[in-house]
């Protein structure tokens, strides 16, 4: 896909979700909307995956840290063929095995998340696994900003660190929210840059609004450098939906009916001029 499909593609995949949280009940929409755009482009043009073999062993492996944000990986699963829209429909059902966060019963998914801090662990041992088994697969890893603030996260640097991953790339979705305000104003993380350059790691920026931009961010990491991968994506909060956008409230929510028509209608405008 060049730049111009996988913004179709994204937008698409964002009419979904807004979709699937307003018949769900529930949802970290803002969130969801952040890190659309990157995990669009990560499942349709960066990794490698077949959606008939999920546990294909030279797929490449996905870690969803920000685990709340799941609706967003359901809408993305859905549109790649992962799950269906009959299994999608059932989010806020009882007994679906579809949750509030990533679970391993969900095909697509590599493993449960949810508690944060942790995705990056996993993805460490997961990109040395590959690394012991001479095997050719990479480990992505999206984290929340807001997510900085868990102490494992940099425990997890440093092993990538000294075992030099460099097929371990960690995302974080700098959307500057999370649930109680503004990250520097509840735990201040900059400069991030700075920090994890400090850590041996392989540090860019990226505008994750941009598709063009994302794709050529990926597409620029050097995986035989013998340093793990950080991409900053500067993002917008409850990108793609107006009143959403860069406002605190919707870290978690359900919109009103006209709300989410209003959602729809501008998806759907931006889908026609495309």
């Amino acid at each position: 896909m060049n730049a111009k499909e996988l913004t179709l593609q994204a937008e698409q995949n964002r009419k979904r979700l807004v979709e699937i949280v307003y018949n769900g009940g529930a949802g970290h929409i803002g969130g969801d909307l952040s890190c659309l755009n990157v995990m669009t482009a990560l499942y349709f043009d960066v990794m490698k995956t077949d959606p008939k073999n999920p546990k294909l062993p030279e797929r490449d492996r996905f870690v969803l840290s920000k685990g709340h944000c799941v609706e967003a990986l359901y809408a993305v699963l859905e549109a790649k063929g992962f799950i269906g829209k009959e299994l999608t429909d059932t989010l806020g059902q009882f007994n679906s095995v579809l949750s509030g966060h990533p679970t391993i019963e969900v095909p697509g998914i590599e493993v449960n998340t949810g508690a944060l801090g942790h995705g990056l662990s996993i993805g460490v041992g997961m990109a040395l696994a590959a690394k012991m088994d001479k095997r050719n697969y990479k480990t992505f890893v999206m984290m929340g900003d807001g997510e900085q603030g868990e102490g494992s996260i940099y425990e997890a640097a440093m092993a990538g660190h000294q075992y030099k991953l460099d097929n371990l790339v960690a995302i974080i979705d700098r959307n500057h929210l999370q649930i109680s305000g503004n990250t520097e104003d509840v735990m201040a993380i900059e400069d991030i840059a700075a920090r994890w350059t400090a850590f041996g790691w392989d540090v860019k920026r990226m505008d994750g609004d941009d598709m063009e931009d994302i794709m050529k961010t990926f597409a620029a990491i050097d995986y035989t450098n013998h340093k793990p991968h950080l991409l900053i994506s500067n993002t917008t909060k409850g990108k793609g939906v107006s009143y959403m956008e860069n406002v605190a409230k919707w870290h978690h929510g359900m919109p009103s009916e006209e709300q989410y028509r209003q959602a729809l209608s501008e998806i759907d405008e931006r889908i026609k001029n495309l």
